[in-house]
């Protein structure tokens, strides 16, 4: 039989134990991953008693509640906190979402907070979004017109603007393709739900005339073909957007095009 290990330093350790110092009798522990790249220490979970009677309804209050009143240690991304950024993507209670639009209530039991799968971690609940936002790049995510000036608009009917809905409201916070087991494993060459349905979106763009050069170049056997249809992106989106359908549209393209 075989035996897989985790190197030494990657086990996660049981941390620090932060107790209630309020007297409140409605308390909940939230348990989050630490883990400092400069500290040369293994990761750890870190256990805070939380007063919720003094705590709004969302994962970022308690977030927000730790960091301010208990361990200012604590380091996460958020910025607007009305899931329209995407910053403060993280896995809560075993499921990715948004920590400012996720109701901790929604939560049974202990809260466990950990950052996204898969990712490298820069810090604490911090992934590391470099390589996807490589990949992002690589679609080329903007308009391309060249028979038109800069200066004149380019008109597009209702119709085909209704094409765009569902895949121009993604704000690339990589809570689906984090819970893709096939971006798990194929990473690098794998473009992955969030990228492929943003190139989606501009190759149905009825304004960009680069739909045949758009195709090409998303048709590849490891860019595009290793979605296995586990359908996780579209349960994991916080905007309720279904990436696995943008992914099969385009593989429907591709069979029916000819480039």
């Amino acid at each position: 039989m075989v035996q897989i290990n985790l190197p030494e330093n990657s086990k996660v350790k049981k941390g620090k134990y932060f107790k209630d110092k309020t007297g409140s009798k409605n308390l909940r522990k939230v348990n989050i991953y630490r883990w400092d790249p400069t500290s040369g220490e293994n990761p750890r979970i870190d256990t805070y008693e939380v007063d919720m009677d003094n705590c709004p309804s969302k994962v970022l209050d308690i977030l927000n509640k730790i960091k301010n009143e208990i361990d200012p240690t604590v380091a996460y991304r958020r910025s607007c906190a009305h899931g329209v950024c995407g910053s403060c993507a993280m896995n809560m209670g075993g499921k990715n979402g948004l920590a400012c639009t996720t109701p901790h209530s929604d939560i049974e039991g202990d809260i466990d907070i950990y950052p996204l799968p898969h990712l490298k971690v820069k810090k604490d609940l911090i992934g590391d979004l470099d390589g996807l936002y490589k990949q992002y790049q690589s679609i080329e995510p903007w308009l391309k017109s060249n028979s038109k000036s800069e200066t004149t608009e380019i008109i597009q009917s209702k119709e085909d603007r209704e094409k765009l809905d569902g895949a121009y409201e993604c704000i690339m916070c990589a809570c689906c393709s984090t819970s893709c087991p096939s971006y798990w494993w194929n990473g690098d060459k794998y473009l992955g739900p969030a990228v492929l349905l943003q190139a989606y979106r501009w190759i149905v763009d009825s304004r960009d005339e680069e739909r045949e050069a758009r195709l090409k170049k998303v048709a590849d056997e490891f860019k595009l073909y290793r979605c296995h249809t586990i359908l996780n992106c579209t349960s994991a989106c916080p905007k309720g957007l279904n990436p696995a359908k943008a992914i099969a549209e385009i593989k429907k393209m591709l069979a029916t095009a000819s480039l």
